[in-house]
Order: C-alpha cells, then structure tokens, then sequence
C-alpha cells in the first residue's frame, strides 16, 4: 500500500474548506436575502399594506351604479304624460376587443355596424381612439329588440348597458309644459328641468371583485338606490288636447306666426291646460328649432291692450268716480295734444257700453278722473308687473312701469292696456281673480290639495257687477260676438294690439286676445286666447281670438258637465245704454 504524500493531503484540505467557505458564504447570502424578503413582505403585509391593497383593489374592485328609474308625471287623474322606458347603451372595451383579434372583416362586425346605422371604418375608429381604454360608447338608447340582436352576436369586447329613455304618450299636445330630458336623463325643459330634483332619485351602488375576465368572483358592498318621487300635475288631459287641437287649428286657419292659451281654475289656482302652437314632438326632436321648443305662455310679453279695461272700470266704482248706470261723453277728445278716439264713433256710453263697444276715450277718462296711484294699485293687486312663480324655468315677470309722475297721456294710454307688457300666464291669473269675484290665489302647475284660500284683493260687489257687465261683450252689439257658447253665460273681454319690435318701435303686426271667465253665474274657468300676427286678412280680437276662446271654453264646461246658466232672452237687453253715432265697434 502506497503513502499518502503530504503535498497531496494538503491540497484536498485546502479544497475541503474553500468548498465549505463557499458554502457557507452562499448559506449567508441565501439567508441575507430571505430575511430581507421577508423583512419586505413583513412591511408590506403588516406595517405598511395600504399600498399594496389599493393597487389590488384598482385591479380586482369595480363599482356598479344601481339605476333608479325617474319619476312619472302624470295629470291630475293620474294619466301619464312622461315615464321612463328601459332601453340600453352599446359600449365596447377597447382593450378587449384588440386583445382578442380586433375589428375584422367577420360578418358579425359588419352586423353590428349595420345595426348601428354607422360604417364598419367610423366604428373601428371611435373603439380604436383610445386603444388601450377601457370604455367607449357605441350608441345609446337602443331599443330592447335592437339590443337582445347585438347580444346574440357574441362579440368581444362588446357590451350592452342597461338605462331609460323618456316617453311622453301626449307627444305634442304637452310638449310645451312637460319638457325633455337630454340623452342623461336631466331635464332640460319645462316641468322635467324646473322639477329635476324631485323627479330624479338616487341611484345606488354595488361593489364587486372580479377577474382577469371580468366574471365577478365577490360581491364587497352596495347601497340602495333612493326611489325617484312621481309629480301629479294640475293639467288635466282631457282639456289640454282639447285646447290644444282648437289652437293649432285657429293658428293654421289664421296663418299665424304663433297662438298660446291658458286655463285656469279659479277657485283653485290650478293650471288646467297651457298649450302652444306650433309645437314639437319630444319623442324625436332630430331638426327641431330651438324656438319651437320656447313655452310662449311663459316667456313671451305683450301690451295687454283692452283686457285691462274690466279692471279700470272696477277702480272707478271703488273710487266712486262714476256709478253703475252713470252715462259719459265718448266722443273723441285730446290730451296732452294726443287725439284719444275708438274705432266706432259714439256720442254716449254707459258703464257697461264702455266694456261693450271697447271705448278707450270711456276708459281713458274714467282714469283721468281718478289718482295716478289708484290703475297702478289695482293692476298690481291682480297680479301684473309680478311673476306667477308657477315653478317653470324661463318665466318672464313681464314690464310695468315704475313711475313717480305720469303725464295725463301716459294716464290715458295705461287704461287701455298700453306702457305695460305681460305674459299670457300673468293675463290668464288676472282673469282667475276677477273670475274668483275678487280674490287672489296663487297659481300652481301641480295638484292642489286642498284649495289655497287666497286673499281677498278688490270687494266682491264691485267684481260681481263688473263681471256681470263683461257679460255685453259676447252679445248682439258687443265685440265678441263669436265668443257666444249656446247654452251659457261668458263674461269675456276681446283685444288688439301692435306689436312692438326689435327697436322698441310699433310694427304693423298685431296680436289679438280674448280673455274671459265662465260660466258667469257662477266663474268656475278663466281662458286666455293669444293669436300671434294673424296674415289671414283679419287681426282683431272679436274675429280671430273670440271664436276660438268660444270654441275651447265650450268644450270645457261640456266636458265638465257644467249646468248651463243661459239669461232669458229679455233680459239680455238690459246690460247696455248706448247712443251711436257711428258703425258697429271692434276691439
């Protein structure tokens, strides 16, 4: 057996322990490392996780909102005049749809294209926009039918979204009152604006965990959705489309620039009707003008012209400036060097014939007779110069003047309704209090319940008896003849005015109007007719505006099954004590 030699044994020592130093060396740094990591998940998991959650949550966590459907509007019987249908978005994932192959030239994308009414290379184009997003719309409001196809066609990256689209059954006929919502679901226009709040619930949420694929592996949370509140208006159908149809066809016939009218109940305040002409179609309002879509009942200012003479006649009895068979002088005269005459010449008119045969010259003194103050007082009392605060955007409060000192003209000219601009809304309460015999309400675009008392601005004799000589109005001799309902009384007051342009100067345009209660035993209605620049040939009150407030009004006591309240045939004479001189009035 052979001897180790000692140069030998001392080499593999020296290998033996550069081999267990390398070893050890690599123990300690295995050890280092594993300490260090576990001093780091240590930190993270312990000392300082937020980080690390929220970066898991923003790739796990998603929020689904829970819809809640708007509220309804329906009428004061509970017809609906504006609900919400379920239809859905188109969106697409654009992330997805790259991820999985992109557009192609697949039939099924050309399908979807087709469906959506837009060019395969328009649809690439908007998903491509923002090739790594996450969410882009394709359409919105799709019809359910519309929607379960694209489902079916299984493309990826491809979703649907549930939300509502606004409907309105009445169309046309409320367009004007109940207003739009814009493709959000806000309202933009008349009741769906000035109510948005009200109308709009709020929607709920719920949290979810999902995975890579977006399949929903842990519901984390949510909250209920707060149901939206229904509104129940004070309009009532029925005379709304009933209103409606008799304007648009007076407002054709007349070939007129526009016509509006207004009902109210006078022992509530309530807006039964309010309709425009011409209207829009909320339903579609693709190529619809923007000045179509203005509710005129609101907005639109006027002279009200001879509808303010009822009130100037009631000033005169309470100011004893004249009694109720009291006869004036109406011939022509001048004030202020302004000659102030009627169309139709009389030497003569009584109280009632004043109202009659529409007499500024009898107005116009009856003022001059009386304070500045006391026309001023008396208007105001019934509502002019004041909004309505019926609750629509847009409302105009109208123009009254504001004067320390009125010249005698300015006296004479504002007793026939001129130096003053209202709305159709504002005419339409003065004519509810004087229907009310006197007293004042507030008036309300939604159900009242109970009645509002209101507050007595002008005596109830001096109101009765007024109203009782508007009566003459739509008689044999009066200027409204066309007014005439069979069957019953109508205290009623036509008018016609210029209308004033862009440069604050009088066109040669006119409005004409005719305002009245009914029936007028017993005022239960007051109506105001606007008939926008007639170019039929005929532009005063009596022919144009009169036989479509006699039209409406009539179908309104019908429909309400109202007794009728005709006078006897003898006493109809007795109202008027006029001597002429000239040919029949006009006003």
């Amino acid at each position: 057996m052979k001897a180790v030699r000692p140069g030998k044994l001392k080499r593999q020592e020296d290998q033996a322990s550069f081999v267990s130093w390398r070893f050890a060396l690599l123990c300690g740094c295995i050890f280092i490392a594993l300490m260090g990591l576990l001093g780091r998940v240590a930190y993270l998991q312990v000392i300082n996780p937020d980080r690390l959650v929220r970066e898991g949550d923003a790739r796990s966590l998603r929020t689904q909102p829970i819809l809640t459907s708007r509220g309804m509007i329906s009428d004061r019987a509970g017809r609906p005049l504006a609900v919400s249908v379920p239809v859905n978005a188109i969106w697409a994932d654009p992330k997805e749809v790259n991820e999985r192959g992109g557009i192609t030239l697949d039939s099924r994308w050309k399908a979807l294209a087709d469906a959506l009414e837009m060019p395969l290379d328009k649809m690439a184009a908007r998903i491509n926009a923002n090739p790594k997003g996450r969410f882009v719309y394709l359409a919105r409001q799709v019809n359910p039918a519309m929607a379960d196809y694209i489902h079916k066609l299984k493309l990826p990256g491809i979703f649907l979204k549930q939300e509502s689209r606004r409907y309105y059954p009445a169309g046309q006929v409320t367009a004007h009152i109940i207003g739009v919502t814009n493709i959000d679901g806000q309202g933009i226009e008349g009741v769906e604006k000035s109510f948005d709040r009200w109308l709009t619930g709020q929607p709920g949420e719920r949290t979810v965990r999902k995975d890579r694929f977006g399949r929903v592996i842990e519901d984390i949370s949510s909250v209920d959705s707060q149901a939206a509140h229904n509104l129940a208006l004070s309009i009532d159908e029925r005379l709304q489309a009933l209103v409606y149809r008799e304007l648009n066809n007076a407002v054709a016939f007349n070939k007129a620039e526009s016509g509006t009218a207004v009902l109210v109940d006078v022992n509530t305040g309530e807006v039964l009707a309010m309709a425009n002409s011409p209207s829009y179609n909320p339903n579609n309002l693709t190529n619809t003008p923007k000045e179509t879509m203005r509710n005129r009942a609101i907005t639109d200012i006027f002279e009200p012209g001879s509808t303010v003479k009822p009130m100037v006649v009631m000033t005169a009895l309470q100011h004893n400036v004249v009694k109720e068979n009291s006869v004036l002088n109406t011939l022509p005269y001048f004030v202020n060097g302004h000659q102030i005459k009627d169309v139709a010449r009389y030497s003569e008119l009584s109280i009632t014939g004043i109202l009659q045969k529409s007499s500024n010259v009898g107005v116009s003194k009856l003022a001059l007779a009386m304070p500045s103050s006391a026309l001023v007082e008396t208007y105001s009392h019934f509502g002019l110069g004041k909004a309505t605060n019926l609750g629509l955007v847009g409302e105009s409060s109208g123009m009254y003047p504001k004067k320390q000192r009125w010249s005698d003209i300015e006296r004479a000219t504002f007793s026939f309704g001129y130096g003053l601009m209202v709305t159709p809304l504002q005419l339409a309460r003065v004519y509810a209090t004087i229907g009310s015999l006197g007293i004042y309400r507030p008036l309300s675009i939604t159900k009242v319940d109970p009645p509002v008392p209101g507050e007595r601005v002008f005596p109830e004799p001096i109101v009765r008896t007024v109203v009782h000589m508007m009566e003459s109005v739509a008689l044999p001799g009066g200027g409204g003849t066309k007014a005439a309902i069979k069957g019953y009384r109508i205290a009623i007051k036509t008018g016609t005015a210029k209308k004033v342009g862009p440069d604050g100067r009088y066109v040669d345009k006119y409005i004409a109007y005719t305002a009245g209660v009914a029936p007028a035993s017993n005022p239960r209605f007051a109506l105001v007719v606007v008939i926008n620049d007639p170019q039929a040939g005929k532009y005063y009150g009596g022919a144009v505006s009169a036989p479509i407030f006699g039209a409406i009004m009539g179908g309104v006591l019908r429909t309400m099954n109202v007794e009728p309240d005709a006078l006897p045939t003898g006493d109809k004479n007795e109202l008027v004590n006029n001597k002429k001189e000239g040919s029949g009035g006009r006003s």
